[in-house]
């Protein structure tokens, strides 16, 4: 199966911090995938705009090394890889300063479309789009994309949200969360809103709970001062599990526009319970086998942060009442994977007997590794002996389903970056969406600091701490085992 690629117009595109980390493994080879799927048309270019003293040559050689290690290695001894560096330049830029903005607006051309990434810390935020303005780069057609954190609480990202008002309407601002950008995560549109099989069961009379698991074997890494200021819950379950959530919990919208997906999917947040605290579980992986534990990590001897979190959340409305979700993610567990778990009921009665055991259809979203779905769905067991039920799952693999042209499917961020340049923002968070979840996040946060809570340890390759085990046992429901 051949993806069917969609023309855009030429565009100007200027990465503001484009020496970073961020640009070097995701924004610049995914561009580069871009442009080797034809998708970049003749006259765009691509400006990287820092405070590193570089010039075009140096800046071209960055981006090259970026995409040999970061790009998958395809296409790049034939040619294509200089043609793409050809649309490159960088200008050299003080986000604070009047040093280079002169400069960077004498390099761009006048392509159709004008985006700028911000690809840099929340408090630069301002800065350069106060500057985008003054020195008449920026008009009210150009676009702006903002990467997360989208604030700390509510206060921060109203403030934000208020800055980029003064420079920006709410229509060329493009919050990323590149979550939204997985090929599994639209797909879940696609099955609910596509299919007449699943929409008359989404809902509590056919469906007994809901699990969203985001799991992770790495630590904190090299953002360990980051990190410890924010843990789990602010890094993962205010924004991408909270976005996975309103994606499997929304009502249909009237069409498929980027304000009524996101009208619904801010319905969700605002329907959600708060939640009590025993239905919350924080935790922190210890110290194992000569691996550092948490603290170690941050350098934080006693810090509080949790890198573990699990929570029972429900939403009040017609659909979802009485219906659990369960979500959970953590660092340093027992195997990478991000899934959502759709499990429906038992039926109402079993002609085969208490002996054929317990079985239930589970539709299973795997977002990574190995995008797809399963569903299990109960048959006889083959062979003789009576009739014994055992669930089969049946598979779809994006990979096998696309065949061997899968591997060319757009990674998140191509997606993502593609979109904005198409003006579609269908896939980007709007600003009443990211301050509504930050006022169900905070009173949680306010109410594990006012306890004193310390987080529960847990071993360093397990599935988390038992009190998140208990969570689902006081339920008489399990977690799915997520293994390697």
């Amino acid at each position: 199966m051949v993806s069917r690629v969609i023309p855009v117009d030429p565009f100007d595109l200027v990465i503001f911090g484009a020496t970073g980390d961020l640009a070097r493994r995701k924004i610049l080879p995914g561009l580069f995938r871009r442009f080797c799927a034809g998708q970049i048309p003749e006259g765009s270019q691509i400006i990287g705009a820092a405070r590193s003293d570089m010039d075009d040559a140096s800046f071209a050689e960055m981006v090259a090394e970026a995409i040999r290690e970061f790009g998958g290695g395809r296409h790049c001894e034939d040619g294509t890889l200089d043609q793409f560096l050809s649309l490159l330049a960088y200008v050299p830029v003080d986000a604070m300063g009047s040093d280079g903005w002169q400069a960077l607006g004498a390099r761009l051309g006048d392509a159709p479309v004008r985006a700028f990434y911000f690809s840099v810390g929340p408090s630069l935020f301002g800065a350069l789009a106060e500057r985008l303005r003054q020195y008449g780069l920026a008009d009210d057609d150009s676009r702006v994309v903002v990467e997360k954190p989208f604030g700390h609480d509510l206060a921060s990202a109203r403030a934000l949200n208020e800055t980029l008002a003064c420079h920006f309407a709410e229509e060329q601002i493009y919050r990323i969360d590149h979550y939204l950008g997985k090929e599994t995560v639209q797909n879940l549109m696609a099955v609910r809103f596509g299919n007449m099989l699943f929409e008359p069961l989404w809902n509590a009379q056919y469906v007994d709970h809901i699990q969203i698991t985001v799991s992770e074997t790495v630590g904190v890494g090299g953002r360990g001062s980051y990190y410890d200021r924010s843990g789990a819950m602010r890094d993962m379950v205010q924004n991408h599990l909270m976005q996975l959530l309103c994606l499997i919990a929304m009502e249909p919208p009237a069409r498929f526009e980027p304000d009524a997906v996101r009208d619904e999917k801010l319905k969700v947040i605002r329907a959600l319970d708060p939640v009590p605290p025993h239905h919350l579980v924080r935790g922190q992986y210890d110290a194992a086998e000569g691996a550092p534990g948490y603290r170690a990590d941050v350098e934080n001897p006693r810090s509080r942060t949790e890198s573990f979190m699990a929570l029972k959340c429900h939403i009040s409305n017609w659909r979802w009442a009485g219906t659990p979700f369960y979500l959970r993610t953590g660092k340093k567990l027992r195997a990478r994977a991000s899934e959502i778990a759709v499990v429906f009921k038992d039926a109402p009665h079993s002609i085969f007997g208490s002996e054929a055991g317990r079985h239930r259809n589970v539709l299973v979203i795997r977002l990574q590794p190995n995008e797809g779905m399963t569903l299990d769905v109960t048959i006889k067991e083959p062979g003789p002996g009576g009739m014994r039920l055992v669930d089969v799952p049946l598979d779809m693999s994006f990979a096998e389903a696309l065949g061997p042209d899968g591997e060319d499917v757009p990674d998140a961020y191509e997606r993502l970056i593609m979109d904005v340049i198409r003006g579609n923002q269908t896939l980007f968070m709007r600003g009443d969406e990211v301050e509504a979840a930050w006022a169900w996040t905070d009173p949680l946060i306010e109410g594990w600091e006012a306890r004193n809570d310390v987080p529960k340890p847990y071993d360093v390759g397990s599935s988390g701490p038992d009190d998140s085990l208990m969570l689902m046992h006081r339920d008489g429901r399990k977690w799915r085992d997520i293994r390697p």
